[in-house]
């Protein structure tokens, strides 16, 4: 049975994968990386609403 080295073979490569998913993890965004990025985000959101209520009041003056 030669299938017991490649279960310890399967077995190692997925030991690694799951280690560097925990890197990639524990690496990523620290909590006031994250708040800066969520603040920026809905600065550009509210902008980009204003940008449309503008345009959707003006296509509605135009109406009149």
């Amino acid at each position: 049975m030669t299938r017991g080295n490649q279960r310890e073979l399967a077995r190692a490569k997925n030991l690694k994968k799951q280690q560097d998913q925990a890197k990639k993890k524990g690496a990523g965004e620290s909590g006031v990386a994250l708040k800066e990025r969520r603040e920026r985000d809905a600065a550009t959101m509210r902008e980009k609403q204003k940008k449309a209520q503008d345009k959707k009041e003006a296509a509605e003056a135009g109406k009149k």
